[in-house]
């Protein structure tokens, strides 16, 4: 499954700051309908995604009936991306 969307970047201040790109209601329940097959346990969801020119793998949380992609430090910082950036991400759930 192939999603691409546009989100803005939130911050969650825990006991380190961690940044997320929440996946839009539309594309969040596309996702819920591979859910089953795509999750490997606690409900996240491992995807490989891009934001322009950077590449990576991760896995969705899932939030309040939708899901958060989670941004690497290696994947914000050379683009300078911060809490309220908007972005477009490219994103292929794994199955």
């Amino acid at each position: 499954m192939e999603l691409v969307f546009t989100g803005r970047v939130i911050e969650w201040r825990g006991p380190a700051p961690y940044y997320f790109v929440p996946v839009p209601d539309e594309e969040s329940a596309d996702i819920r309908e591979v859910a089953t097959a795509a999750s490997y346990g606690w409900g996240v969801i491992p995807v490989e995604a891009s934001i322009g020119e950077a590449a990576f793998t991760t896995s969705l949380f899932p939030k309040d009936g939708r899901y958060l992609l989670p941004l690497k430090a290696a994947v914000r910082r050379p683009r300078s991306l911060a809490a309220d950036d908007e972005v477009t991400v490219r994103m292929t759930v794994v199955l």
